[in-house]
């Protein structure tokens, strides 16, 4: 089962109305690829250990699924003190909202690399649309479950909580865990080196200050 883990709204808050952090939150200073100048974000290692723990727990392959890209696991990760995981390689598109078809502008990429494969995919910006396909999904025998967290808190236990995956009965878990752990085939191609072209094709500057 591949576990698919966003940055901005999940391990990056963003500030609420008076600009403030949740506690835990620290100031970090990074330069994301095509970047002339650092932007600011707040990190707090214990959602890292949130992800990292449910991806030992479970035997989840861990993705990041981000238009941080490859810079997600240097930038990010490494200060969540997380392993060095690999990454979708996202498309980059002239998007200037995150939901052009209604549904996560992520999603068609997931869809396809992913045709076979169980999911547990975590994404502040999930639609009522992505949610629909994601029980579709599992109807058909794909578990897919989605969790989506507060974008002004960021991952919390609580979310892991509600998601329902310590619910699944063992034995189907287990098959569909081995079913979606096939490391071979990691869907990642070598990330372009160019600058984001719009707001929602890279790292989120409203998130980053």
């Amino acid at each position: 089962m591949y576990l698919l883990c966003d940055i901005d709204g999940v391990h990056i808050p963003f500030p609420g109305p008076n600009s403030e952090i949740p506690p835990g939150f620290h100031t970090h200073h990074v330069t994301p690829t095509g970047y002339a100048e650092p932007v600011k974000i707040w990190l707090n290692p214990a959602t890292g250990q949130l992800v990292l723990d449910l991806a030992n727990r479970y035997a989840l392959t861990p993705l990041w699924c981000t238009s941080w890209r490859a810079d997600a696991a240097p930038l990010i990760g490494g200060r969540l003190g997380l392993p060095n995981w690999d990454h979708v390689d996202l498309p980059r598109l002239p998007l200037t909202t995150s939901h052009p078809d209604g549904y996560l502008w992520k999603r068609d990429t997931v869809a396809r690399l992913f045709t076979d494969d169980v999911l547990l995919w975590i994404d502040d910006d999930f639609t009522p649309a992505d949610h629909t396909w994601a029980g579709d999904r599992t109807q058909a025998g794909l578990l897919t479950i989605l969790v989506q967290p507060n974008p002004h808190l960021g991952l919390t236990i609580a979310d892991l909580e509600r998601c329902g995956l310590n619910q699944q009965p063992g034995a189907e878990r287990r098959r569909r865990f081995r079913r979606g752990a096939r490391a071979d085939r990691l869907p990642n191609v070598p990330a372009k080196a160019e600058p984001p072209t719009s707001t929602v094709d890279g790292p989120r500057r409203g998130s980053a200050g």
